[in-house]
């Protein structure tokens, strides 16, 4: 369940769980003061690691592997002089 910040008709703010399906609260739960939801950025999203690998995506045809040593016995357009 998202976060949401509520501000108090005397300035203070305090944050409360509630569903997105839920409506926006009038008054405060704890004083009975008028309240109005703040917007605010949200979560956002956390990038962490050193970056994308190709092993982190599934290849539609795998990629020949051979040597120069194996000549055109492997199949591949390596040519031994």
């Amino acid at each position: 369940m998202p976060t949401y910040e509520y501000k108090r008709e005397d300035g203070s703010i305090f944050e409360i769980f509630q569903s997105m399906s839920d409506d926006a609260l009038t008054s405060c739960p704890e004083t009975g003061q008028p309240v109005k939801r703040m917007i605010s950025g949200g979560g956002g999203v956390v990038y962490k690691g050193t970056g994308f690998y190709n092993t982190d995506y599934k290849n539609s045809k795998p990629e020949p592997t051979c040597s120069s040593e194996a000549g055109s016995s492997c199949g591949c357009s390596i040519q031994k002089n």
